[in-house]
């Protein structure tokens, strides 16, 4: 019961994860994965019947045919959700689904409004259910629950029913409703303050969800949110996306999918015409295709497991762990002190009666006494338990989060906003991280002929390059790629596709190329699409003239291993002799070194034999010819690795490029230092793991890696850098690396869906100089924390010895019930409210990295504590001794004059004491003080309820008002504790 009682689960951490829920979240996971496996092999079985298949006798609702449509959506889902072979078969395939669905497989729907709305209608939209926002008073109704307040709250009731009854209203009810007030006022605060957080995390959660796609319709590609889909739209997937409803397969290439979170199932699977069941939450491993969505929001399986996760949160961040157990810690010394104390007071009381011989009859005052000494008591243990301790995290990570979103990084989990203050070892992707992701083709060696590439020698590059080989290479261009060009409804051209597709395909459109005529001139039959493993891409088409012919592109050393021919300056095919090699190798080590990434265009004539189930020949390949582009360094990125740097932390680099490339655009951003290591992927492969260990804190730069490269050093950086950060770009492959690192950053406009899922943080504007502002605040959240628990425990430790000692002294508490609910209300709630809330300043980043495995509570911090403490413990102890003397105090209302000159001294010591700890090092506690209006408001309110509380709430807070000279005295000790601070912080620690 002791315990439970300094353990109160009001008092802990707000907004993270409900464990029950998650409980029966992993319950119903585990059902839906293997009801969903049944229907797998449930399907794989149908389909060795299906040509047995009798007509189903499914009906067609009313309310379906007057919107008219020819399918249900109850129907629609069964068919994906149970990969209904036979039903499937019944309606006609995925075009009989289109046509009853009133679509085009390739044109997609026509927007018009009252059709749209009467599909949501029918069929329902693409958003999950949320939990109602809890509203203010609920908040009121939780804090009313903490169990101390609710203590406090009967001895108010007691007292005020023993009060009217002995003295009469208004009088004897001056007490019990002094402890109400207060109580409310706690309450009040509190709640308003968790309002505010719910507020926040609400609107961060919108951010999370701002996801887009692209989706035909009114044949026109183009960019929407998920949450607009409705069954009948065609949307298109590539490798990374995350499947956004649940649909049907209409046509692409090499599609696996990963079902993983659905299924259970490691392996991933292959969607085809014959398998064209794809269920939303999944993602694509490999390939690119057309859905067409049957099923969204929550028919959806992704959408009936999500109901089940509405309760959500996050898990208790290292910090918030390390400070319960703090606060548990000086919760039991404090209820410690609180028994002592009762104890004390009650045997005093006891004395005096047995003295008196009154012993055996009580008064009503003798009562209120005692009830008066029970309220100490369970006030000290509010007072003690220091519940600002998980709301300054909580409030600081909130504050922290909200602010990192106005700096344009999306904080995915609490704890990577505290963890970024130990990071102490970046790696960085370079494409879309470092560089800006907008690629443009600025040098090319075709034919053998090398030459720059700009809008203003087009005609000229043209004219150079036989008609052949031009024909070869627009065919190259448009064929073998993953980006489209589109028309928009404005007639003009749009190249979709990743950043160095749609720079191949405008080059082609720049060589008066034709997109749509290319595509329509020859059939593909077969599409092998790039991914990071094998770092070509390769496609078959079928001649308009007979025959196949292959097209392959990719890392320039790579394919070029596999061209045994080359098109010369005359358009002719010959053997690859040394002397053309050497050429070859030469340029592209020339582009490299100017920064450019280089791919090679290949291009091989198959024999008829070929079959489109075989894999795409690797060698016998014709060169047609070398292309250089430029990925332009993102401003600001040097500044911000040279910042990072002389914060502690290194940067290391990341790329599929060759090593010359990597190693030019390393130095272009100030990462390669002269002392540093630039290795190849393969060549840290091979490496033993003592040689590992004695490379990484040289390497800087890893060209020609692999994703694989990329997971094995984040592994290998954390067995030697505490706070290890993976940022991903545009990497597919990147979610092992990212789960692998203390934090994961991802890109929010380049990333893939998967790489965002799969991290901490989303740098929403694309910038790396937004990650060193993430470790800023990181930095920033830890040590505002720092400064909150060195204000706190000053408070607990003066307020505790104070009452105690006093108990046992002299028989008397000189804090109040009321009193010291009001000292607990300024340095817990409105002591995190400033503190917590402190912005980061530059001088964060000159610092070293917050040692992760340190201990919280410094030297430093016990330095100030102890020397702030004892200041105030030698003024509070001189005063009780020495303070009616020193201001003439005589009279009945001595005792009551003095306890509120200590209280009021007492109150203005933290007040400047919670300014002193704005710098726990530095002695100019000043600085910016006026940019965190938080702290100045909180300042300012503190300083107005402190004389609203002494002169005129005296008969409810149990004090008297103070003449101007005692007034002056207050504030005077107070400010006196600053120069101490001052004094103290230049003591070596």
């Amino acid at each position: 019961m002791v315990c439970g009682f300094v353990k109160n689960p009001k008092r802990r951490f707000r907004f993270t994860a409900n464990l029950s829920k998650r409980h029966e979240a992993a319950v119903m996971r585990q059902t839906n994965q293997e009801k969903l496996r049944v229907a797998v092999l449930v399907s794989k079985a149908a389909f060795q019947f299906i040509q047995g298949v009798q007509p189903s006798d499914y009906t067609v609702p009313d309310e379906v045919i007057a919107a008219g449509f020819q399918i249900c959506a109850d129907e629609l889902g069964s068919i994906v959700e149970c990969h209904d072979v036979k039903k499937l078969k019944f309606h006609g395939g995925v075009a009989g689904i289109a046509e009853k669905l009133c679509t085009s497989t390739t044109d997609g729907l026509t927007t018009n409004s009252d059709q749209l709305s009467r599909r949501q209608e029918i069929f329902g939209i693409n958003k999950f259910a949320e939990t109602e926002a809890r509203g203010f008073w609920i908040f009121v109704w939780e804090a009313l629950h903490d169990m101390t307040l609710m203590i406090l709250g009967v001895c108010a009731f007691v007292s005020l029913i023993v009060g009217i009854t002995m003295e009469g209203w208004p009088k004897g009810a001056h007490d019990g409703l002094g402890i109400v007030a207060s109580i409310l006022l706690v309450v009040f605060v509190t709640a308003s303050s968790d309002y505010r957080q719910s507020l926040q995390f609400r609107d961060l959660d919108k951010e999370k969800k701002k996801i887009t796609i692209q989706v035909t319709r009114d044949g026109f590609r183009q960019k929407m949110s998920i949450y607009d889909l409705v069954p009948g739209d065609i949307v298109h997937l590539a490798i990374g996306d995350q499947v956004p409803a649940d649909g049907l397969f209409v046509s692409g290439f090499s599609v696996l999918i990963d079902e993983s979170s659905l299924t259970g199932e490691s392996e991933p699977v292959m969607v085809s015409a014959e398998n064209p069941y794809m269920l939303s939450g999944t993602k694509l491993q490999d390939g690119s295709c057309k859905m067409l969505v049957t099923t969204v929001g929550m028919r959806t399986q992704w959408g009936k497991l999500i109901a089940t996760l509405s309760e959500g949160g996050d898990d208790e961040t290292p910090l918030q762990v390390k400070l319960n157990g703090v606060a548990t810690i000086i919760g039991r010394l404090g209820l410690f002190f609180s028994i002592i104390t009762f104890a004390v007071l009650v045997q005093g009381l006891l004395t005096q009666k047995l003295q008196q011989g009154t012993f055996w009859t009580w008064s009503g005052e003798e009562a209120l006494e005692m009830l008066e000494f029970f309220a100490v008591a369970v006030t000290i243990v509010v007072v003690a338990v220091p519940e600002g301790l998980p709301l300054a995290v909580t409030l600081s990570l909130a504050f922290a989060m909200k602010k990192m979103m106005n700096d344009k990084a999306l904080v995915r989990h609490l704890a990577a906003c505290e963890t970024m203050g130990s990071a102490t070892s970046i790696c960085s992707d370079k494409t879309g991280t470092l560089t800006t992701n907008r690629m443009t083709v600025v040098k090319s060696c075709i034919c053998m002929n090398i030459k720059e590439v700009s809008k203003e020698n087009k005609n000229n590059f043209c004219s150079q390059i036989p008609e052949s080989a031009l024909k070869l290479l627009l065919q190259s261009i448009f064929l073998n790629t993953g980006g489209e060009i589109v028309v928009k409804k404005d007639g003009k051209l749009e190249i979709l596709g990743t950043p160095t597709e749609t720079a191949l395909l405008g080059f082609g459109l720049s060589l008066g190329g034709n997109f749509q005529a290319e595509r329509q001139a020859s059939k593909l039959v077969k599409v092998e699409p790039f991914n990071s493993t094998k770092k070509r891409m390769g496609v078959v088409l079928e001649q308009p003239e007979g025959g196949l012919r292959a097209h392959t592109k990719g890392a320039s050393e790579i394919v070029l291993e596999g061209c045994d021919k080359v098109i010369n300056s005359s358009g002719e095919v010959v053997p690859l002799d040394e002397t053309s090699i050497n050429h070859l190798k030469v340029t592209i080590n020339q582009f490299a070194s100017e920064a450019l990434r280089t791919l090679c265009l290949a291009y091989m004539e198959l024999e008829n034999g070929f079959s489109t189930s075989s894999p795409i020949p690797t060698s016998g390949y014709t060169c047609i010819g070398i292309v250089g582009i430029k990925d332009p360094v993102r401003p600001g990125v040097k500044e911000s690795v040279a910042i990072c740097r002389s914060a502690g932390i290194t940067v290391l680099m990341v790329t599929g490029d060759n090593i010359n490339t990597a190693k030019a655009i390393a130095r272009e951003c100030g990462i390669l230092t002269d002392d540093g290591i630039a290795i190849e992927g393969p060549d840290f492969r091979e490496k033993s793991q003592e040689e590992m260990l004695e490379l990484i804190p040289k390497i800087q730069v890893m060209a020609r890696s692999s994703p694989m490269d990329k997971h094995m050093l984040v592994k290998q950086l954390r067995t030697t850098f505490d706070g290890v950060v993976a940022v991903t770009g545009d990497g597919t492959n990147d979610a092992p690396a990212l789960h692998e690192a203390d934090i994961g950053l991802a890109m929010g406009i380049a990333g893939t869906e998967v790489a965002k899922e799969s991290a901490d943080v989303l740098i929403l504007d694309d910038n790396f100089s937004t990650i060193a502002t993430v470790a800023k605040w990181g930095r920033s959240v830890y040590i505002n924390i720092q400064k909150f628990v060195q204000f706190q425990l000053t408070v607990n430790v003066v307020a505790l010895i104070v009452n105690f000692s006093s108990a046992c002294l002299t028989g008397n508490a000189p804090l109040t019930a009321v009193q010291l609910l009001w000292v607990n209300m300024i340095m817990d709630t409105l002591g995190a409210l400033a503190l917590a809330t402190e912005p980061p300043t530059d001088e964060l980043m000159k610092r070293a990295p917050v040692v992760k495995k340190g201990n919280f509570i410094s030297k430093v911090m016990w330095r100030n504590i102890l020397g702030q403490s004892f200041y105030q413990l030698v003024v509070i102890w001189y005063l009780q001794a020495r303070g009616t003397a020193i201001f003439d105090l005589d009279g009945p209302d001595a005792d009551l004059i003095l306890n509120t000159l200590i209280f009021n001294s007492f109150v203005f010591c933290q007040i400047f004491n919670e300014v002193s700890s704005r710098e726990m090092e530095k002695i100019n506690v000043f600085k910016g003080i006026l940019n965190n209006y938080v702290f100045v408001s909180v300042l300012g309110c503190t300083v107005l309820f402190q004389i609203l509380i002494v002169e005129f709430l005296g008969t409810f807070a149990n004090t008297s008002p103070l003449t101007l000279r005692q007034w002056c005295f207050s504030v005077l000790v107070g400010f006196i504790g600053m120069p101490i601070a001052a004094i103290l912080k230049m003591i070596p620690v």
